[in-house]
């Protein structure tokens, strides 16, 4: 079975993009799926460490297997995370916005995570087929379909928006395998 490669995308690259791509990646391997997982920000200040509010939100599912965290720095996203991607998982519009306006090139191939678990075709296609049926370049951005930023808020603020993204990675899952990845 082919590998996907799967970019998640926040603003900072400090929590929502780090979670999901924590989650993912733990439920892929679960389900036996081969992702490739990277997080990425679009306004980054490289090489910082994974917040403890974060770290917190993740233990704070006690599904989560936080003894794995890989030691997370902050990276933005770069034309070779554009490149590799088979899909990139943004966590708000303003995040799709940004592909569009610095890397149009990956326009097609990104989407918030709410849409991709609400929109993509459940059939037993390969993910990047039902990725391209969805013309991901010209869809309207929807604001509504945003995971919030947690960012300023407390802990419960971090507690929430884990607790949803979890919801997100798991339909996510289920949704890439329902059909081949490549």
């Amino acid at each position: 079975m082919a590998s996907l490669t799967i970019v998640t995308l926040c603003t900072g690259n400090a929590s929502r993009s780090v979670m999901s791509a924590m989650m993912l990646a733990q439920l892929a391997d679960h389900e036996g799926i081969s992702l490739n997982i990277l997080s990425a920000g679009t306004h980054v200040i490289d090489g910082q460490p994974m917040g403890a509010r974060t770290r917190a939100a993740l233990a704070s599912l006690g599904d989560v297997d936080i003894s794995t965290v890989p030691l997370h720095r902050s990276h933005q996203l770069s034309p070779g995370d554009v490149a590799k991607a088979d899909l990139i998982l943004a966590m708000e519009a303003d995040h799709i916005r940004y592909v569009r306006r610095v890397h149009p090139e990956a326009a097609n191939k990104t989407v918030t995570l709410i849409r991709f678990v609400r929109e993509l075709s459940p059939d037993d296609r390969p993910v990047t087929e039902r990725l391209a049926a969805m013309s991901l370049g010209s869809l309207s951005l929807d604001d509504e379909q945003d995971v919030e930023d947690p960012a300023g808020g407390d802990q419960e603020v971090y507690n929430a928006c884990a607790q949803e993204l979890w919801e997100l990675c798991q339909v996510a899952i289920a949704m890439m395998g329902s059909g081949s990845l490549d």
